[in-house]
């Protein structure tokens, strides 16, 4: 039977989710990085549930139906046999959703910690990990938005994550370019083959190794190389026309290379740190601008503060 009585010392749970971008070309469903914009809320018991939302995307956010935070949440604690308690949330958010920025993993953790929290659970970083992985089917954003940083993930078992965290070495300096129109993750998913090719799997692996020990060693010369991708990328390109155009920057003006943010239709610059970000963000908008593209750039960072540390304040 559900407990009737909610803990009087669960009062208030202040949240902040990191952005994502997963996937870093060929790390396919298993590696991705954490972002220094959030999606921040603030969690109280009320009467009935509410929502005040500001930020981007700001109509969904601020919805009470079909709102992702607040379903993940009360399937979490229905599924624990533990007592519903309507919350009043006030939403910031930065993040924008249906673009690959890893909106999505974001809510559910966001759903899941409140769950844990007011209702109790006592749940390990793998358990929360894992259910949000369940819930997305891939662990890569899950991983990243909860841990910080940079992480490699697999599932283990229904609902647990094996999770790997690794510091960056040196500095990573990002440029996110995000179009007008979103793409569902299902979409990106439709257009990808059933099966590869040896060379394209071997190559995929060795890239992703290279990737590693570009972040773990500090060795923005071999990113380049090491993004190099022949499992979604190709296939995913005709539906994110911003990828095949900015690919043809690598090596510019302090463009490293680009890759997929996510599923698309966003794409993740990686920045030489020794060249002027204003001069880089230049090019890039004037290269769009002649190819007949437009994005919002928005200038970005590795962050190795994840979700967690909002929990394990409170």
């Amino acid at each position: 039977m559900p407990s009737k009585i909610p803990n009087p010392k669960r009062s208030r749970l202040r949240l902040a989710l990191p952005a994502t971008s997963a996937n870093l070309g060929p790390a396919f469903d298993a590696a991705a990085l954490a972002m220094d914009f959030y999606i921040k809320l603030d969690a109280r018991p009320a009467q009935e549930f509410s929502i005040a939302a500001t930020g981007r995307d700001r109509e969904i956010c601020g919805k009470l139906e079909a709102h992702l935070v607040l379903d993940t949440y009360r399937e979490v604690l229905e599924a624990a046999g533990r007592l519903l308690t309507p919350l009043s949330l006030r939403i910031a958010n930065d993040i924008p959703v249906g673009k690959g920025c890893g909106s999505s993993a974001a809510a559910r953790l966001a759903g899941i910690a409140l769950a844990v929290y007011f209702g109790g659970l006592h749940w390990t970083d793998a358990q929360i990990v894992g259910e949000a992985s369940r819930r997305e089917h891939h662990p890569d954003n899950a991983s990243a938005c909860w841990m910080g940083g940079l992480t490699v993930a697999r599932m283990c078992g229904e609902a647990e994550a094996q999770v790997v965290g690794i510091r960056p070495k040196g500095k990573w300096p990002l440029l996110l370019a995000v179009p007008e129109q979103s793409l569902s993750t299902e979409e990106a998913r439709r257009v990808l083959p059933a099966q590869y090719s040896r060379a394209d799997a071997v190559t995929n692996v060795q890239n992703s190794l290279l990737l590693l020990a570009a972040f773990t060693q500090g060795r923005p010369d071999i990113l380049s190389i090491a993004l190099e991708d022949r499992i979604h990328q190709p296939y995913r390109a005709a539906l994110c026309p911003l990828l095949p155009s900015l690919q043809e920057l690598k090596g510019k003006n302090g463009v490293l290379g680009a890759a997929l943010s996510g599923a698309g239709p966003s794409v993740l610059i990686f920045l030489d740190p020794g060249v002027s970000l204003q001069k880089t963000r230049r090019l890039v908008a004037t290269h769009l601008s002649r190819t007949r593209l437009t994005a919002e750039l928005l200038p970005a960072a590795i962050t190795l503060r994840g979700a967690r540390s909002s929990l394990a304040k409170s």
